[in-house]
């Protein structure tokens, strides 16, 4: 149970801000944005808070915000229609009523001759039971709704369409996803460093384990070790350096302890390792500080470090040096979860920073359906000055999502087959 919850925070965390990013700044640019959505398929929960629904689905592979424009935009229309039309104290239409009208009272109904619901923002045609046979022209308000079997859908003038921003605008509308899975991890990393410190190189001894011969000899944390069988120690490195040399032989410390200097005698407890060497252990850990400003540089050195290993993996995997059988989806990323939740909090904190960076790099990667893959389509505009067909566009993304599929099915089948087979 504490590994099912533990997936699902690390999962919703990831997924949450990495959509909040592209939901935040598509609004910024005056985006209608219809849904966010944490999960694909079924959904399992929703609210509505102003203009967007915002859902958890059943399957958590992934997140969604659906913007205006992107899809086919609503219902047309079309001359004939009879709809009905709820009208403001101003006379301008809040609400077209395509179906059920007998529900709306308050409702004129209109034979179409005309809508235009993107940029004028209008619709004419004749009103029934109207014995003169005019034709009436009504202003459609730009937060109009369409009401169909009962559901209401807010329509998309052009300028609250994706389409319809400048490109620096879509651009950031879709960077800032990745973006903030970085923004993320900096932050889990800094809080790391804010609650259990920063490991320092300082020649002191952090907590002792139970079971070690550190505690058993008589040490204390805090100790400051200045030599070792009379070799002087300067650094955290050179204690580590002589008890990894020295298993099962007898150690003189010469120790600080709050001002007053000690001998004591310690025998590191041999440990050997999965290519036979032996080291000797004494069951003490390396000595922490806790600084705001170290912790920031630490958030970042940290988000720095990983990026770069798993870019370096990322290559490997490119030249063949690793195989898709190294890849991981859900189940391995869950079996992963589970592994390092019995660790403690603070490595399942790392684990989710670590996953975070890897889902921001992934999604920048020039694939489509990726938001890489958009970027890319966005570059490509930059230099010819104007945007490829829409159509082409959108096949091209299908086809990647597809593709994208059916390896997240491979990588799946693979997970199942370590694990469980």
């Amino acid at each position: 149970m504490t590994t099912v919850i533990a997936f699902i925070v690390i999962f919703g965390a990831l997924v949450f801000f990495h959509e909040l990013g592209h939901l935040v700044f598509a609004k910024r640019a005056g985006i209608l944005c219809r849904e966010f959505a944490i999960g694909f398929g079924p959904k399992v929960f929703s609210f509505k808070k102003n203009e967007t629904i915002y859902t958890i689905r059943l399957l958590p592979i992934g997140g969604f915000v659906r913007m205006a424009g992107e899809d086919p935009e609503g219902v047309e229309i079309k001359p004939g229609y009879r709809v009905g039309l709820v009208l403001n104290n101003d006379d301008k239409v809040q609400k077209i009523i395509l179906n059920n009208k007998d529900k709306f009272p308050n409702a004129i109904i209109m034979e179409v001759e005309y809508a235009d619901m993107e940029h004028e923002l209008f619709v004419k045609g004749f009103l029934e039971g109207d014995d003169e046979e005019v034709m009436k022209r009504y202003s459609i308000l730009p937060n109009a709704v369409i009401v169909e079997d009962g559901v209401e859908s807010q329509i998309a003038p052009y300028n609250r369409q994706f389409a319809s921003k400048t490109l620096g605008q879509r651009t950031m509308a879709i960077f800032a996803g990745p973006m903030m899975n970085f923004v993320l991890a900096f932050f889990i990393f800094v809080l790391i460093a804010l609650l259990q410190g920063i490991p320092s190189n300082e020649p002191m001894l952090g907590k002792l384990t139970e079971d070690g011969s550190a505690l058993s000899s008589g040490l204390k944390e805090g100790d400051i070790v200045q030599s070792i069988d009379g070799v002087e120690i300067s650094n955290w490195s050179d204690v580590v350096e002589v008890i990894r040399k020295n298993p099962e032989k007898e150690l003189t410390f010469l120790i600080n302890r709050d001002g007053d200097e000690q001998e004591i005698s310690i025998t590191p407890n041999a440990q050997k390792l999965e290519d036979g060497t032996t080291i000797g252990i004494i069951g003490v850990f390396s000595p922490v500080e806790k600084s705001p400003l170290k912790a920031i540089t630490y958030g970042a050195t940290e988000t720095y470090f990983w990026t770069t290993e798993i870019f370096s993996a990322l290559g490997k995997l490119i030249t063949g040096q690793f195989s898709i059988d190294a890849l991981s989806g859900p189940v391995g990323i869950y079996q992963s979860t589970d592994m390092v939740a019995q660790s403690g909090v603070y490595y399942l904190m790392r684990w989710a920073g670590m996953l975070s960076i890897n889902l921001g790099i992934m999604n920048l990667l020039p694939i489509p359906a990726l938001d890489g893959g958009r970027l890319l389509f966005f570059a490509v505009e930059a230099v010819r000055g104007k945007p490829i067909d829409r159509q082409k566009e959108g096949m091209i993304h299908f086809l990647g999502f597809a593709l994208l599929m059916l390896l997240m099915l491979v990588v799946t089948w693979n997970d199942i087959q370590r694990f469980f087979l």
